[in-house]
């Protein structure tokens, strides 16, 4: 795989960047890495909104790539925009091939219970490996503390994206917990989505997001009562993830997806 940052170079800012605040990371990522073409994916979540704001401070039109799944909750959308005319966003919505109406035309409604794999990959996996061809960097708001799939995030990699493509992901906020997130949004002054104060605490495509009960963990209430955790973008650290976590910590039923 030919890499944008040499190898050795990657495991010395990780081991950097672990004491490392997230505003030092996104600086580093914007200005220092000598990666050109960077973009955030976010779904405006909690730790989402709090990485939208660290790098617009920096680069106002950086561009924040969403999903536009058309399965979106109502709330989400609205504060999608509020949050971009209160910062100036530039908000750049990635569809797939199908609309709502033309994806059960072709294979059949509610494909999102029947098969949410292939849902995923239809709505926001194709699309957004897409998008990903025009960047050589991208940057989540994953944290290791959310669930166990995410637990071994790096806050640097690599990964092929398709033969002689490699991207680098930056995952600035692994190392934050909850209460971390809500406190820059406090701090600064920032909204939320409202379904937070309804009892969601990850929050997704309307069918496939419940709110979560007291000792869940934070993504529970994505796909709930099926066998997958991730819709797909994260695949590659999830199966590392799965290959590397003691039997204690991964059911051995559940699969991340």
């Amino acid at each position: 795989m030919q890499t944008l940052i040499a190898e050795d170079v990657v495991s010395d800012l990780n081991a950097r960047f672990e004491t490392s605040t997230p505003e030092e990371i996104v600086r580093w990522a914007i200005l220092d890495s000598g990666l050109d073409r960077i973009a955030i994916a976010s779904a405006f979540q909690t730790e989402g909104t709090a990485l939208i704001h660290m790098a617009s401070r920096i680069q106002p039109d950086v561009p924040i790539l969403f999903l536009e799944t058309g399965y979106h909750f109502a709330e989400t959308l609205v504060f999608k925009e509020r949050l971009a005319d209160q910062l100036g966003l530039n908000v750049v919505d990635l569809t797939g091939d199908y609309t709502v109406e033309s994806q059960a035309d072709a294979f059949g409604s509610r494909l999102y219970e029947r098969d949410p794999n292939a849902c995923c990959e239809l709505n926001k996996v194709v699309p957004f490996a897409r998008a990903l061809r025009d960047f050589d960097a991208w940057m989540t708001s994953m944290r290791r503390d959310s669930a166990w799939t995410r637990k071994h995030t790096p806050i640097v990699s690599q990964t092929e994206l398709e033969p002689g493509k490699t991207l680098v992901k930056i995952n600035p906020v692994a190392n934050w917990t909850h209460r971390d997130a809500w406190a820059y949004l406090k701090e600064h002054d920032l909204p939320h989505n409202p379904l937070y104060d309804l009892g969601y605490a990850s929050i997704g495509c309307a069918p496939c997001t419940r709110m979560v009960f007291a000792g869940e963990d934070e993504r529970a209430g994505r796909w709930s009562g099926l066998l997958k955790t991730e819709c797909g973008i994260h695949v590659r650290e999830a199966r590392v993830q799965d290959e590397t976590d003691d039997d204690a910590d991964c059911p051995p039923s559940e699969t991340a997806t």
